[in-house]
């Protein structure tokens, strides 16, 4: 069995957004209270983390999560990278580097944000420890085939996956022919839908529900949302079988054959 756990729906700036002032009726749902974007995925021998948020932290002890395989980076932006100090502990805790995947060009920003953690440093201090690796197009890890290909947010290349029947696209403006092969037959989609007016890097709503309606997914699940989406209202304006991703949503996924065409 597979489980997708969205650790983390929120866009760049999370929701509630810093300095901005939201109704009772808003804050009182807690599904519109969004961390940045983090998806785990839960395979039969062990977990694989897609991207590290600044409330890693948070998401990984609200979610009981104890150990990783791996982390897998979509992209070097601030809300997907900001918390990969965290991964200390687990450093600690296993005494070994963690894998982390990522493109060549994104494993040097992670050195130059990170670059403590490839440093030498006296007995007694602790540093988080990364074992670089370029993200393979079918990475086996925990028991799952996870394949990979790249979609565009703007001019940035950032990882697509998937894993069976389950497809994740976060911070998404353009997915080429070759992306849009491996998600012939998708059932479960993860997308980008960061907020209602268009956007010139991301999918807005009615650029994420044409492109679910060309992937035909049984389900569809927005996620990277700013506060323009209440949950309840929203989702009651969503047509069938799309619906808003929140934080803690948990998904079985099918594993059949992967799409290698």
């Amino acid at each position: 069995m597979v489980r997708a756990r969205i650790l983390g729906s929120g866009t760049s700036n999370g929701v509630p957004m810093l300095g901005h002032e939201y109704t009772a009726e808003f804050l009182a749902n807690p599904k519109n209270h969004r961390t940045r974007a983090c998806l785990l995925l839960e395979g039969p021998r062990g977990n694989l983390l897609v991207d590290c948020p600044p409330e890693l932290r948070l998401q990984l002890t609200g979610a009981g999560v104890m150990e990783l395989e791996a982390v897998l980076i979509t992209h070097t932006h601030a809300d997907h990278i900001m918390g990969m100090d965290d991964l200390r502990s687990l450093c600690i805790k296993t005494q070994r580097a963690i894998p982390v995947y990522a493109y060549p060009e994104y494993q040097s920003d992670i050195r130059r944000v990170f670059n403590y953690a490839f440093l030498d440093h006296p007995a007694g201090v602790w540093v988080p420890r990364f074992n670089l690796q370029d993200v393979p197009e079918a990475l086996e890890i925990g028991g799952m085939c996870v394949q990979t290909f790249r979609v565009m947010h703007g001019p940035w290349p950032v990882v697509g996956l998937r894993v069976g029947d389950f497809a994740y696209l976060t911070d998404v403006k353009v997915v080429p022919p070759a992306a849009m092969e491996r998600l012939a037959g998708v059932q479960t989609l993860v997308v980008d839908a960061v907020r209602l007016a268009p956007h010139p890097t991301h999918f807005n709503l009615d650029e994420a529900l044409a492109f679910a309606a060309r992937i035909g997914a049984a389900r569809t699940y927005l996620t990277h949302l700013s506060h323009d989406f209440d949950h309840d209202a929203t989702n009651a304006m969503l047509p069938e079988g799309v619906q808003l991703a929140y934080d803690g949503l948990e998904i079985e996924v099918s594993v059949g054959k992967p799409n290698m065409d």
